[in-house]
């Protein structure tokens, strides 16, 4: 590696083609139709070259149409997570709460190889390049959220597969910017004849969801054998999983679900329910110091809380529904779940459309066309507004207990004392909106469309190709809270005005609610030309493959906000807060609506040959050039030698890159508000005398604001892999291949909790003297408002006293560097017996190194973490081992058996996900919390006959989850860490097939 470097990819690949090579790619498995006819493996994936030989070395496992099957599966998402090589889907239902309107929320699937990241693996559809979904969210990456964005996996018809194809390995030389990871070719049927069509479905054991499915294919040739069309229909539809359906799921405080005799019993953070629910917490505006209430209804600082009437902690009545008490002795807490779906209810639809013909003169026509519709209904839980944005309940307000004299809910005298005649103006501490849920309306369309030529000239394949494809989502949340509705409604005077003080009842919440829309769309347009020759020249009289080509391609994205959140509609609060960093949604940040276009060319050239007898090699690269960001190539280098005639070894060394995506640099201030660890408050807690925090709180939100940046650069990876295939006997195969990849320049923020580590770090440098001359973090901006019992316990720790953090302000910049190593295994059995054919896979990843190494700002914190200046008890947020860490899994496998014999069919799958530990639940002492693994099994049983002479029938019973396996219990919204683990237990479908001869 140090060679390459050294001499530069140019010289070395110029060495390597004066010689050539080939392309070697190891079709780990035939597949096998109903019919029982072989379908011949031509494994596209790893080379560009038609007609070259490519049943050599590069580690390619190919999933076929029966092993797709076997699994049960009924969507991309659901595919994918059996694969060991795929990582956590960031893009599922039941993780997509916290980012609300921000979450690519519907039926979506995001592809993640090897766990590097969503958006480093790249996605084909029959060899050419699928358009990003319409919708993208944050991922962490570093020290914090950064926006990411992926095809849908859901687009792809699992009816129609014949066979998956993982790459796992960079191909960026071969196939261009984001194939870090690998890359996945989904290789669909085009070649149907007649008519076939399968009835499906099932019903989960644990919860009420159904699930129907209507399969239909059709295919003929026509012009006398010239042309071939072929249609692959897929309907599905599916009802919601709500909370309510599972103990587990029911309730968001998870105490009572920890085991009493582990570390963790009774463990406050398990307790999910939160302190914002139609009983909250106000303050009263003015000092009360000399009013009787003080002590009396509220506390010494004006605060009190409402709670339901008859519950222990009344002190006085308001109204026939609730009563108050004075502050501190904690507010009535939300169960957050009561409206929450779990999964939403689904109607999909998916049309795949070939028309392949034959013009003559060795030239075909091809042409694809593809259409996915997708419609979700969703429950989420209602709003409470940010601890930033505060609202107001005027002394005006009909239903203010401390109102004006005369005021039909004003409090009797007798209680209330000597309150001004004018009445109270109340500060809203901790309230949720909570008399209706969040309804969301998901509606997603991906639209493509494809045209090519192909031929043969002079002994030259040459292939023509020009790709339109377009995605739309429409996002509509119902019963979300405009700030400026809810301010009118708490000023008025009438009794039309909001009622927070009425538990919910006839609150007239109807006015002020709002429904809210996001819409999304991305668009791809491809032209391609690729020339290739499988014996182009000859070098010591041994042919050369080759091939040349050219791409031009342009991605764009839209991103258009609600006029209540991209500031059409601006919204002030009462300390002047507004739009960019206040938006008039409750609950929901700002954000402007975002657009960004970038367009590619490419050169790219391959190369393959036999240089002897048993070593084959392949050398490739390319050059792309982006329209906003610049250009780049890169190489690959990969051989094979066949060192006897059963034991093959292979290895490969490539360049991959991945551009930044068109949010991170188009996208203008962003302001996210989140809950957050303010570490230098944590530091004055521990060492200042206030180790509980009665005095301070470290923990609270606090508001992020990122911007896009056009001086991001590509991240670069270095990918290596090398591998033995052996064959031991006929018919069994055992291959191994360690890889690694080793990624620089990785796009991320460093994040809140992190810049407050720095602004830690600049106070202890400053010393507690000379305060008012301090330069603390510059991107943390701060309350001046310090009181002084506060600034007290700061002083006690030796620094400068900090006020609560407003802002934090963040860009995206290329910051670190990611090392992964790992080893992966498979083992493929076929033998024929008088008693059936048995068939059996297992395949297997193993997880050795998963590195984020901290750069920039960062690595400075790393230097003071080293050299003791910070403590330990004081954490670097995303920068450290993170094998097992939140999901990334060390090892994950697949293993599968199938018997057939005539009419019938069997097969037994099964995978399973190593332990993780959920890092947020660590204690003081540094234990964690382990998940243990989990393992799934899938059974299924076909029976085959003769309805008549024209109609051949399938019948099929399955059961996924044969064991009825639950998740392990996690600190999360459900109970279960929904980005590794599914919770739905048991699930039983049958379906039946015909099939027109």
């Amino acid at each position: 590696m140090n060679l390459l470097r050294r001499f530069g990819l140019t010289t070395v690949l110029s060495c390597f083609i004066s010689i050539t090579f080939p392309t070697l790619v190891f079709a780990q498995e035939e597949t096998e139709d109903e019919t029982e006819e072989t379908i011949e493996t031509l494994v596209v994936t790893g080379s560009q070259i038609r007609g070259a030989d490519i049943s050599g070395l590069l580690p390619v496992t190919v999933v076929g149409a029966e092993e797709i099957d076997s699994l049960g599966v009924e969507s991309g998402d659901e595919l994918f997570e059996a694969l060991p090589e795929q990582g956590q889907n960031f893009f599922n239902e039941e993780e997509n709460i916290s980012g609300g309107v921000n979450s690519a929320r519907g039926d979506m699937g995001a592809f993640n190889l090897r766990n590097l990241g969503t958006g480093n693996t790249l996605v084909l559809l029959n060899g050419r390049r699928m358009v990003n979904a319409a919708s993208y969210q944050t991922e962490a990456i570093g020290g914090s959220f950064v926006p990411v964005n992926t095809v849908n996996s859901n687009t792809i018809p699992i009816f129609g597969v014949e066979r998956i194809e993982l790459l796992k390995d960079g191909a960026s030389a071969i196939y261009g910017a984001d194939a870090v990871a690998g890359v996945v070719n989904t290789v669909l049927r085009n070649d149907v004849e007649g008519f076939k069509a399968r009835y499906r479905t099932g019903q989960y054991e644990t919860n009420s969801r159904q699930i129907h499915e209507l399969n239909l294919e059709w295919g003929t040739a026509i012009n006398d054998g010239a042309t071939n069309i072929a249609v692959l229909f897929d309907y599905y539809t599916r009802n919601n999983i709500h909370s309510s359906e599972d103990p587990r799921w029911a309730n968001s405080d998870l105490r009572p679900l920890v085991p009493e005799d582990s570390l963790w019993a009774g463990e406050l953070r398990f307790r999910n329910s939160s302190a914002s629910s139609l009983h909250g917490q106000f303050d009263i505006v003015r000092s009360v110091r000399g009013l009787d209430i003080r002590n009396v209804l509220v506390d010494t600082a004006g605060e009190f809380e409402v709670y339901p009437v008859g519950e222990a902690r009344c002190q006085w009545a308001i109204n026939d529904q609730v009563c108050g008490g004075r502050d501190n002795q904690g507010t009535y807490r939300y169960n957050l779940n009561e409206f929450r779906d779990l999964s939403a209810d689904l109607e999909r639809n998916n049309v795949f459309v070939f028309v392949n013909h034959d013009l003559g003169n060795n030239v075909e026509a091809f042409s694809e066309a593809l259409l996915y519709k997708s419609a979700t209904v969703l429950s989420r839980h209602p709003s409470a507004p940010f601890s930033s944005v505060k609202l107001r309940v005027d002394a005006e307000n009909y239903y203010n207990p401390f109102g004006p004299c005369g005021s039909q809910n004003r409090l009797p005298e007798s209680l209330i004392g000597d309150v001004p005649c004018e009445g109270l103006d109340l500060e809203i501490d901790f309230y949720r909106f909570a008399e209706v849920p969040r309804i969301i309306h998901n509606d997603g369309k991906v639209f493509r469309l494809l045209q090519g030529f192909r031929g043969m000239k002079n002994d030259w394949d040459w292939e023509v190709a020009g790709l339109y494809s377009r995605a739309t989502r429409e996002d509509v949340t119902l019963n979300r809270v405009s700030n400026t509705l809810m301010k009118r409604a708490l000023e008025d005077p009438t009794p039309a005005a909001y009622n927070p003080f009425s538990g919910g009842l006839n609150s007239n919440i109807e006015r002020a609610l709002v429904s809210v829309y996001r819409n999304h769309r991305t668009a791809l347009t491809l032209l391609d030309f690729k020339l290739s020759n499988p014996t182009a020249f000859e070098i010591l009289e041994r042919p050369v493959a080759a091939l040349a080509g050219v791409e031009y391609r342009k991605e764009t994205f839209i991103d258009d906000r609600d006029p209540r959140l991209d500031g059409t509609v601006v919204f002030t609060d009462y300390q002047g807060d507004t739009y960019p960093f206040v938006s008039d949604v409750v609950n929901s940040s700002p954000t402007p609506d975002n657009e960004g276009t970038r367009k590619v060319v490419s050169l790219f050239t391959e190369f393959q040959s036999s240089i002897t007898n048993n070593l084959d090699m392949q050398a490739a690269i390319r050059w792309e050039d982006f329209s906003d960001i610049g250009s780049k190539a890169v190489g690959k280098l990969a051989g094979g030698y066949r060192i006897t005639d059963t034991i093959h070894a292979r290895a490969s060394w490539s360049q991959s890159f991945r551009v930044p995506n068109l949010v991170t640099v188009n996208e203008d201030i962003v302001a996210r508000q989140n809950t957050r660890n303010d570490y230098t408050c944590f530091y004055a807690a521990e060492f200042g005398g206030d180790p509980g925090e009665d005095i301070v709180d470290c923990r609270y939100s606090m508001q992020r604001v990122a911007e896009g940046s056009d001086l991001l650069i590509p991240e670069t990876s270095n990918n290596f892999s090398v591998g033995i295939v052996f064959d031991v006997i006929e018919g069994l195969t055992f291959t191994t291949d360690y890889w690694s990849i080793v990624k620089e320049d990785t796009i991320g923020l460093l994040g809140e909790e992190n810049h407050t580590i720095y602004d830690l770090l600049l106070r202890l440098r400053h010393g507690p003297g000379s305060c008012d001359t301090l330069a603390g973090n510059p991107a943390v901006q701060r309350s001046s408002d310090i009181a002084g019992d506060v600034a007290g316990v700061y002083e006690a720790a030796g620094i400068c006293p900090a006020g609560d953090i407003d802002r934090v302000e963040d860009i995206y910049a290329n910051l670190d560097t990611r090392t992964l190593e790992g080893i992966d295994f498979g083992i493929y059995w076929d033998q024929p017996t008088d008693f059936g054919t048995i068939r059996a896979q297992f395949l297997h990843s193993q997880l050795i190194t998963f590195e984020q190494e901290a750069g920039g700002p960062a690595a400075a914190l790393v230097e003071a973490h080293l050299s003791g200046e910070l403590p330990p008890s004081i954490p670097l947020i995303g920068f450290d081992n993170l094998v097992q860490k939140d999901g990334n899994q060390k090892w994950k496998n697949t293993a599968l058996i199938s018997w057939r014999k005539d009419q019938l069919y069997a097969s037994l799958s099964s995978t399973g996900i190593g332990e993780i530990y959920q890092s947020s639940l660590t204690l003081s002492d540094g234990t964690l919390y382990w998940l243990p693994s989990m393992r799934t099994f899938n059974a299924r049983f076909d029976y085959k006959f003769d309805f008549n002479t024209d109609w051949e029938t399938r019948l099929r019973v399955g059961i996924r989850n044969l064991t009825n396996e639950r998740a392990p219990l996690a600190d999360r919204y459900f109970g279960f860490f929904a980005d590794a683990h599914r919770d739905y237990g048991r699930y039983i479908y049958t379906d039946i097939q015909f099939r027109y001869r």
